[in-house]
């Protein structure tokens, strides 16, 4: 258990991060740790004056030549950023497993080295991604430019802290812009000590501030402020119209919205039942369900869904569950009480409505917010387990008879985020590809891996815009048209 460490061990940066400086405060709300509920720090919550303070140290910085400088002295900033970053992986990996869902045995080699990983592919089209020449009539040169927009509000959620602040912080950075950060308030220390390794690797002061608060008085102040030229979050849904409702009031502008899922994974009767209960075990298992693209719904064939079952049930025994900070911890606590709640509440809803518990449906006799991986089986298309996004370790299991009653079972009214299609007719796989509707969709697998060179985003209410890839750096430049008669 060589990754193991003492949580009251740890220093804590608390504050706000404003032109380099941490601004410490004492008082806040209260924080606790989902490994074993201790309460243990406060997190401050800034106010509307501390957030434009964050955004005018931002504009100083932005405006000072970082979006006019020269692409690849951009480059190599964020070059050496990643470096630090990866250098540092024991000290973030221990910051965020301390607060967080996630163990520390999968951090410094999983979500940090990866993050290092799209920070260098952000970094590179800083000089290798501009604006185009377009046909013009003799005599005219038409072109279009792209130029950053300026300073970017950008929110991460609690599941995946440092992850989701190297999405926001990479390309927004690589496409020129400053960016004010606000991680979610139960997971904050990893993202305001990676911003302090920017400054480090010799990013100018400011380009990165770090505000800590809640979302209805941080987040508003921050999405609502004149000076915020573009927004990029990720999270719930409803947190997403919460926003889009407060840009709305405040004035327009652009916006980056990767939201809730509830994705279907569909496994036709040839499929390679080994390999895809692997694939859906993991998905639902890991970080205890926490994630957006989890894919939750199981749509089986009716002729093998039984089968399907007994292996997934074999596959989803909670493997080592335990405090975050100890080596040997494979499996995850849930993030907070109330959520942990809000899982078993919604689980007693489906059972009540006459879905079968095959496995799990329980919190783990342990201390923390631990909870059991859980199948439903018998579970309808208007069961609550099915309609929402439970955000915790359960599957549900549907039976189809025909590939039409799959895809019809595999549509969801609110959510489009991913989808996965489990089948050895490859015409099969590239029907169901075409029809399910999803942002994102994977054959014979599930999830992501170091596969950043490729877009995610949601259809339907799961999103709007792409993070990750090209067209999450274009997604940090505006475009100006230019004619020009010669």
């Amino acid at each position: 258990m060589t990754n193991s460490f003492d949580p009251d061990s740890i220093e804590l940066p608390i504050g706000h991060l404003i032109d380099g400086e941490l601004l410490p405060a004492t008082d806040g709300l209260a924080m606790h740790r989902p490994s074993d509920a201790a309460e243990y720090a406060h997190c401050p919550v800034a106010d509307a004056e501390m957030v434009d303070r964050a955004v005018q140290s931002a504009r100083r910085a932005q405006a000072a030549g970082w979006g006019s400088a020269v692409p690849r002295d951009r480059t190599r900033a964020l070059q050496r950023w990643a470096d630090l970053i990866e250098s540092h992986a024991r000290e973030l990996a221990q910051l965020e497993a301390l607060c967080s869902t996630r163990p520390v045995s999968q951090l410094a080699a999983g979500d940090i080295a990866v993050t290092a990983e799209q920070i260098r592919f952000f970094a590179e089209l800083a000089d290798k991604e501009g604006g185009d020449l377009a046909p013009t009539a003799q005599g005219s040169l038409g072109m279009t430019v792209t130029e950053p927009y300026g300073v970017v509000g950008a929110i991460t959620p609690w599941n995946f802290p440092i992850s989701m602040a190297g999405w926001k912080l990479g390309p927004a950075l690589a496409a020129g812009n400053a960016v004010v950060l606000k991680p979610s308030e139960m997971t904050p220390f990893s993202s305001i000590r990676m911003a302090q390794l920017a400054v480090q690797a010799g990013i100018p002061a400011g380009l990165i501030n770090v505000v800590l608060g809640d979302g209805p008085v941080t987040g508003t102040a921050l999405t609502g402020h004149d000076q915020i030229a573009k927004v990029s979050f990720t999270g719930s849904t409803a947190a997403g119209q919460a926003i889009m409702g407060n840009i709305a009031r405040c004035g327009t502008k652009p916006m980056t919205l990767e939201l809730g899922g509830k994705s279907p994974q569909i496994v036709f009767a040839d499929a390679d039942l080994d390999l895809a209960a692997d694939n859906i075990a993991r998905s639902i298992v890991f970080n205890a369900g926490q994630a957006c693209v989890a894919g939750s719904r199981v749509i089986a064939h009716a002729s093998i869904a039984d089968d399907l079952a007994a292996r997934l049930m074999a596959r989803m025994q909670p493997d080592r569950p335990g405090p975050t900070w100890q080596g040997d911890t494979a499996y995850s606590p849930i993030i907070s009480e109330k959520q942990r709640q809000r899982i078993a509440g919604i689980l007693g809803q489906a059972v009540d409505g006459g879905a079968e518990v095959l496995c799990g449906g329980h919190a783990l006799d342990r201390a923390g917010y631990f909870f059991a991986p859980t199948l439903l089986d018998g579970v309808d298309q208007n069961s609550p387990a099915v309609q929402q996004e439970i955000f915790g370790p359960v599957l549900t299991l549907q039976r189809f008879d025909t590939e039409e009653e799959a895809l019809a079972l595999s549509d969801h009214p609110i959510y489009g985020l991913c989808a996965g299609i489990f089948t050895r007719d490859l015409s099969r796989a590239l029907r169901a590809m075409k029809r399910v509707q999803a942002g994102t969709v994977w054959i014979n697998r599930y999830g992501r891996s170091r596969d950043h060179i490729l877009p995610t985003g949601g259809y339907r209410q799961s999103g709007i815009g792409k993070d990750l890839g090209r067209e999450a750096y274009h997604a940090n430049r505006q475009s100006k048209t230019v004619l020009i008669d010669i």
